[in-house]
């Protein structure tokens, strides 16, 4: 009997494809090193870098339709100062000024701007006659620019209009309103104070003197040019 022919190997096919594998990478390689001859070892380098820094794939500058928009404020409402004209008593006029004392009518003043006082000065102010503590009114929105007592006055009220332009002067007063102080805003109609006999005024006549006078570029409360009130109210 012959002897059974030795096994035939089993891997041979396993070395041939190993090999022909290698050829393969080697000629891979081959081409990388050609077409990048100076970073043929560092193929995964870049892309790792690009991820990790994001401005250099979205550096891209905005379209026109992207740009943002330059900030514009929003409008501001229309002042409600009032308007002043060329003319201060047609200006005055415009405002349709409320009666300084509560109760009197239009018609019942008087004019007494031109009247002489003490025989040598004019009287440059309306007198208004009215009952003692009836309430005298701001004619007009404003300010209290001072609160002063004088001789001649007595308790007095300086109020400025809302374009510092005019001062409105309140005299002889019984007393203030309560509460009333300097720098404190009032409106139209408010009570400022009631009427008196403090300062000059005879002790028999109560009344309010009101004055206007525009005021000069300095603002000085006691200082400006008078306007008969009568001519503004009447």
């Amino acid at each position: 009997m012959k002897p059974a022919p030795p096994p035939k190997p089993q891997y041979s096919w396993l070395a041939f494809a190993a090999a022909i594998g290698f050829l393969a990478g080697m000629m891979v390689m081959a081409a990388v090193v050609t077409i990048f001859p100076s970073g043929a070892g560092k193929t995964a380098t870049p892309a790792v870098e690009a991820a990790a820094t994001p401005t250099e794939r979205f550096d891209v500058k905005p379209t026109g339709r992207d740009e943002p928009r330059p900030f514009t404020p929003p409008a501001e409402p229309p002042s409600a100062v009032p308007s002043m004209s060329a003319n201060p008593l047609e200006d005055l006029k415009s405002r349709n000024l409320t009666l300084p004392v509560l109760g009197i009518k239009r018609q019942d003043l008087r004019d007494t701007f031109n009247e002489s006082r003490g025989g040598t000065r004019r009287h440059e102010a309306l007198d208004v006659l009215a009952p003692r503590h009836t309430p005298v009114l701001a004619v007009e929105d404003g300010t209290i620019a001072k609160l002063f007592t004088s001789n001649a006055g007595g308790i007095t009220i300086y109020q400025f209009d809302p374009t510092k332009t005019y001062c409105y002067y309140y005299a002889h007063l019984e007393r203030y309103a309560d509460g009333l102080k300097e720098g404190q805003s009032v409106k139209r109609g408010e009570v400022l104070g009631y009427v008196g006999t403090t300062g000059n005024a005879p002790r028999d006549t109560p009344h309010l003197h009101f004055a206007i006078f525009k005021l000069s570029d300095e603002k000085r409360w006691w200082e400006g040019t008078p306007i008969d009130p009568y001519s503004v109210l009447r």
